[in-house]
């Protein structure tokens, strides 16, 4: 407690440095746990995009490709599903809801999704959160459409606004539905899933669109408005992929199977879930290069530390050789000098994690809103605590290089007059 005492009070009296000092470790404690807690809040918002679907349909791919195009609308389907398959996949017995979906167009870059008023109910992300909307509401004239918070703010859009949606999936097309604009009925409220970038229209609007269109282009000579097209049969003759719900957890493995050996065509059920985690294992590599620079830098803050303190070792020679003088021993020389480096470092640490969790009850909502990022406001993990521990004693280690020094400094020569 003694050693501890004297640390205190030099550092008390060096109380601009040691602050410094304070500050870099605090302000490398909070990236440290900073970084742990976007990575972890990213993990599990790429993990919620899609929540209480049991399986995503679409025709025969990849596991990835399929979530990448039905999910995060990248890449393009290797064909697409018939309606009847649908329709089969519908009726089956273990079957709750199902969610049919069409790609293939888009809005200045923004892909358009085809579905009906059921995706706004069943369609869940982040622990079972289901979509708001900001303005106005679902499609029902057939040539409404709901645009994501992306959309509205990029592209300056409120209610009632009109729209021309362009054929193909390009950021730019010279071949647009020019004939057929859309009116925006509503704005969903920022989710931080692909939703906020995507146009969703009916897949009756989708059919009518494309109805004088053959071989992705308009029909020479055939050219039918939309007062026309309203009064025709506009069932789809097929859809791009489904989301479908099931009544019990335990039959999902069975209706994978059974869809994956359907016979009509070739087909894939996937388990969103699973293959997210395939897929963040692909795409997380940022995590250990985030680790990484964060533990570079508390090695950083760590390095000041000493630097700061051998800076002013050599002006306290006198001090330790006054120490000497009235009895201490070398050992209690070497004790401050560590414990000096350990306080350093707790404060440091016990500041640093004190700030993060301000700052992130405070930026939390912003950051949610914005970036639809969840960042828990949760206690350091187990492996949270075994860092914070480690920088701590590494900070006392850091403290006996300087101390080792003055540990070799003898009473003779801390007394010596220099000129």
């Amino acid at each position: 407690m003694m050693i501890v005492r004297l640390a205190l009070q030099s550092l008390l009296n060096r109380w601009v440095t040691a602050l410094l000092t304070v500050l870099a470790i605090a302000m490398s404690v909070m990236l440290l746990l900073g970084v742990e807690k976007v990575r972890t809040g990213a993990r599990e918002s790429f993990a919620d995009t899609i929540s209480g679907t049991d399986l995503i349909v679409g025709a025969r791919s990849g596991s990835l490709n399929l979530l990448l195009y039905s999910v995060f609308r990248i890449g393009n389907a290797t064909n697409n599903v018939t309606w009847k398959s649908y329709q089969d996949i519908a009726s089956m017995p273990e079957v709750s809801w199902i969610v049919p979906m069409s790609l293939g167009d888009s809005h200045h870059g923004f892909r358009v999704l085809g579905t009906n008023t059921d995706y706004f109910s069943h369609y869940k992300f982040r622990h079972g959160q289901s979509m708001t909307f900001a303005s106005g509401g679902p499609f029902k004239d057939l040539f409404d459409a709901v645009i994501g918070a992306d959309v509205a703010e990029q592209l300056g859009y409120k209610v009632g606004d009109k729209i021309v949606v362009a054929h193909g999936v390009g950021s730019i097309s010279f071949v647009e539905h020019a004939d057929k604009p859309f009116r925006v009925s509503g704005i969903l409220a920022k989710t931080g899933t692909p939703i906020d970038r995507t146009v969703h229209v009916s897949l009756e609007a989708i059919e009518a669109i494309h109805i004088d269109w053959q071989n992705g282009a308009p029909v020479p000579g055939e050219s039918i408005s939309a007062d026309q097209v309203r009064q025709m049969n506009l069932t789809p003759r097929a859809i791009t992929a489904a989301l479908v719900g099931l009544k019990s957890k335990l039959a999902t493995f069975k209706v994978q199977r059974r869809i994956n050996d359907y016979q009509e065509e070739p087909l894939s059920a996937i388990m969103p879930g699973v293959a997210l985690q395939e897929l963040w294992g692909l795409v997380g590599t940022a995590e250990t290069a985030l680790s990484v620079v964060s533990a570079m830098v508390v090695a950083t803050a760590l390095l000041g530390m000493v630097t700061m303190i051998l800076t002013t070792l050599n002006e306290r020679r006198r001090e330790m050789a006054i120490l000497r003088s009235v009895g201490a021993t070398p050992a209690t020389v070497l004790g401050l000098l560590a414990a000096e480096g350990g306080l350093l470092t707790l404060a440091g640490v016990v500041l640093g994690t004190v700030g993060l969790y301000a700052g992130l009850w405070l930026a939390q909502p912003y950051i949610d809103h914005t970036y639809g990022l969840s960042l828990a406001i949760d206690p350091p993990r187990p492996d949270e605590w075994l860092k914070l521990v480690s920088i701590v004693v590494a900070g006392f280690f850091a403290g006996l290089l300087p101390a080792l020094r003055a540990y070799r400094l003898s009473l003779a020569d801390g007394m010596m007059v220099r000129i």
